[in-house]
């Protein structure tokens, strides 16, 4: 990861139980339990958890591809939502279709145990300088 860290604490990933399995600049990949938890009223997975799971991989990678002293912050995600699943685990895989100066893009493809889509989304991301803290 390239002296890079994920800051471990009470976040959304560690709410849905996201596994991170690969980080490297070309490519994030994590995983999701498919339980209750993440389940909309009828006993799918929601889509908000497939959506959350797809940004938060493209922003690992942002980060990953961020200069020193900068972040990256999600502009926009669009997600289509391809099979439904009650059970099992999904897999996020996360690459970039375009890393610059100011923006980045990137390509999320989720999939069930079998190698089946289930959604693939596209996030842009904003890399913007960080303030120093005082």
């Amino acid at each position: 990861m390239e002296g890079k860290t994920i800051p471990q604490r009470e976040t959304l990933d560690a709410t849905l139980g996201v596994r991170y399995l690969k980080l490297e600049k070309e490519e994030v990949v994590a995983e999701l339990e498919v339980t209750p938890r993440v389940h909309q009223p009828f006993g799918f997975l929601h889509g908000g958890a497939t959506v959350a799971l797809a940004e938060s991989v493209a922003s690992v990678g942002g980060f990953l591809n961020c200069p020193p002293g900068h972040a990256a912050f999600g502009l926009e995600i669009n997600c289509n939502h391809i099979r439904r699943k009650s059970q099992g685990t999904i897999r996020a895989v996360g690459r970039p279709l375009h890393v610059g100066r100011t923006t980045q893009v990137w390509e999320v493809k989720v999939y069930d145990e079998e190698g089946k889509l289930v959604a693939a989304s596209r996030c842009t991301l904003a890399v913007v300088p960080l303030e120093p803290r005082t």
